[in-house]
């Protein structure tokens, strides 16, 4: 499933060259996840202002000469990606939205069709706000301070990769990134979340952020099918201390990485550089 670094450099890869752009057409496939909820020729004629991402979202705002406004927002859901080009081809059978622009044709692929893109007058009303009311801080949010977090994580009795995951306190932190983030801080995945100390979710916190960082600079990670919108391939997943390393040294002590299932997720991890 796409996270946050990969949704972060699939809007990097299109945001600018779509900016200022005149919509022409929106053609729609096979039903997604939720209807659009608008009628896509009333989309014609606005311009695309700039791609902002919320957590694994993707808001496209549009304006109209006359003042009316809205946006447009997508999600990749477990397969899904963006590809932002001049003329694009014919749409194969996983293609199911094509929004047409007279500097492009973004077309969102999902063969699981677990993905979406909605219709909402603004990013926090109608669907699009009830879909990201529940979201937690961004993990670059200033005001996401070591405090924050140590608080949000008070009274939790799940382990603490099971709380990242959650997503309501800090969004972001994915399978993947949960665990790196985890083995970088040195702390055993099924620690309950409300009794890591303040120094080290502190700790966890700032991992958290250089994980995501180092994904994002990386071009996130391609498991299976992700690319960004020029059809690259991240390579995050090349460079992983624990995820997806079962059986193999660890590369700090030598010991063998650990996989174990968190709430049907599979954790891996070193059980002698994470402590409880």
């Amino acid at each position: 499933m796409p996270e946050l670094p990969e949704v972060e450099v699939t809007r990097r890869s299109f945001a600018t060259r779509i900016e200022g752009a005149t919509v022409t057409s929106l053609q729609l496939g096979k039903p997604l996840r939720w209807p659009l909820g608008i009628d896509a020729d009333e989309l014609v004629g606005s311009r695309v202002g700039q791609v902002l991402r919320r957590g694994k979202y993707l808001w496209l705002p549009l304006y109209w000469t006359d003042g009316r406004q809205g946006g447009l927002l997508i999600h990749l859901g477990m397969s899904g990606s963006l590809a932002f080009q001049w003329q694009p081809g014919e749409p194969g059978p996983h293609d199911h939205v094509e929004l047409g622009t007279d500097r492009g044709v973004l077309r969102l692929t999902d063969p699981r069709r677990f993905g979406s893109v909605v219709w909402g007058p603004a990013m926090d009303e109608g669907l699009p706000g009830k879909l990201l009311a529940g979201l937690g801080r961004e993990p670059f949010d200033e005001a996401l301070t070591p405090e924050v977090f140590h608080a949000g994580l008070r009274g939790r009795q799940v382990g603490i990769k099971q709380a990242l995951l959650a997503g309501d306190i800090v969004v972001g932190a994915g399978n993947i990134y949960a665990c790196e983030a985890l083995f970088r801080a040195g702390i055993d995945p099924r620690l309950p979340a409300g009794k890591l100390s303040r120094p080290r979710a502190a700790r966890l916190l700032q991992e958290v952020r250089a994980v995501l960082q180092a994904a994002v600079e990386a071009g996130g990670s391609s498991l299976r099918d992700f690319r960004d919108a020029h059809g690259a391939q991240g390579h995050f997943q090349l460079a992983t201390q624990v995820y997806g390393r079962e059986g193999e040294p660890c590369r700090v002590c030598g010991q063998p990485v650990r996989r174990i299932v968190q709430a049907q997720r599979s954790t891996f991890f070193c059980g002698h550089c994470q402590k409880r």
